[in-house]
């Protein structure tokens, strides 16, 4: 994959902290853990052992995942963008056509996400979607139970 991964500069240095924890704080107890449970003895019958291989295995995965984000990384300016139409960074109140109810979502990058408060990567398909939308305009989003429709109520920019 040779796309870029859009994100703010708050976001890259979050995930690069990440990426530290991971590297100079989680493995080194994995790998202690490894060789305590190594000097016991016997390995094939050593649940011990295996568990923490399996953890190290699986933050390895993690650390992968996360140089390889931080290696694709685009770091987007907002000021530069157009303000009069759905782009990265912007907070956009719609109205949910099929039930009526308005939501907010504000599009981000790699390591701001946050779907709990509305925080959508700019990348999924509901925040491909609504790019390049502007107030007024219905945006049409296909998934796997049909196609949500979204009018597009507010487009505003949060400082952070």
């Amino acid at each position: 994959m040779t796309d870029s991964v859009p994100m703010t500069r708050t976001g890259y240095d979050k995930l690069r902290a990440d990426l530290y924890d991971m590297e100079n704080e989680q493995m080194p107890v994995i790998e202690k853990r490894i060789a305590a449970a190594r000097a016991e003895g016997d390995l094939s019958e050593n649940a011990e052992y295996h568990g923490a291989r399996e953890s190290q295995g699986m933050l390895q995965a993690k650390i992968n995942l996360l140089k390889d984000k931080l290696g694709r990384a685009e770091i987007i300016d907002t000021s530069t963008l157009p303000k009069d139409q759905v782009v990265f960074g912007a907070t956009i109140k719609v109205k949910d056509l099929e039930f009526g109810e308005t939501e907010e979502f504000t599009l981000v990058g790699a390591g701001d996400e946050d779907y709990d408060t509305g925080r959508i990567l700019v990348t999924s398909p509901l925040g491909q979607g609504l790019l390049a939308k502007k107030v007024g305009e219905t945006a049409e989003i296909e998934v796997p139970a049909g196609t949500n429709r979204f009018e597009i109520l507010e487009i505003r920019f949060d400082e952070e």
